[in-house]
């Protein structure tokens, strides 16, 4: 259940581009066709599904304060996270550079297609910045790490297909002229980031609920001690 819950938040709530607004240069300029945005949306759920697993165990093992433990205890103190920014687009190239492999080899069209922005995927602010939200929620395992990914992933993709099918449809209708190219689609995207952030609801329902039970119950509990007190100051006057 909390793998699910995560991968949930990951695609909907906190999404990186309709909560975050992260990767936008390439989800506006690869949009204008689903065929191109599903390659692309597939490339970045590949690497963050990848980078962010190996970024974590890098944090975990190398750059946070005390990971070099394991080497010995004098080793415990030092302190390597000023090389985070580094190690984590050293990551990131290492996988975009074997994605832009594979698709070269086994579909030259969609290679031509996708152009500089398949390479630019190294320096995507959506794939660095899935990394970094993993290290500041401190995510436990390499697990919740990969769920992460693969969830942030599949949000940008999703995100960046349904701009695509909606640009290739309103290409035919009767758009403002002043609103014509970026001017309707930020509008496009904003109505989208209200309705992917409704989901919210769904996973803060039932802890509302509980909150508001753990409440009554501290005020009830709270009442009883009061009633308690007073009985026994009665007592002791009698």
């Amino acid at each position: 259940m909390e793998y699910l819950e995560l991968l949930f938040k990951s695609i909907f709530t906190q999404n990186m581009v309709f909560t975050y607004f992260l990767g936008m240069c390439s989800y506006l300029a690869v949009s204008k066709k689903v065929s191109t945005a599903v390659g692309l949306g597939a490339a970045v759920i590949f690497v963050l599904a990848i980078t962010m697993p190996l970024n974590w165990l890098l944090d975990q093992f190398l750059l946070k304060d005390g990971a070099l433990a394991w080497l010995g205890e004098e080793y415990a103190s030092y302190d390597l996270s000023f090389l985070t920014f580094i190690l984590f687009i050293a990551t990131i190239a290492t996988m975009v550079q074997l994605v832009e492999i594979i698709v070269e080899k086994f579909s030259p069209s969609l290679y031509n297609s996708l152009g500089i922005f398949l390479p630019l995927i190294a320096v995507n602010c959506a794939i660095l910045g899935g990394s970094l939200f993993m290290q500041q929620k401190e995510l436990p395992t390499i697990g919740h790490a990969t769920v992460y990914g693969i969830g942030s992933g599949i949000g940008w993709f999703l995100a960046i297909l349904a701009i695509a099918a909606i640009r290739e449809k309103i290409r035919y209708s009767n758009v403002p002229p002043a609103l014509r190219g970026l001017g309707i689609t930020f509008i496009i995207t904003g109505l989208m980031a209200i309705g992917f952030n409704s989901f919210g609801g769904m996973l803060t329902g039932d802890d509302g609920k509980a909150k508001k039970q753990e409440k009554t119950a501290a005020v009830e509990t709270s009442n009883s001690e009061t009633i308690a007190v007073v009985n026994t100051n009665t007592k002791t006057v009698n």
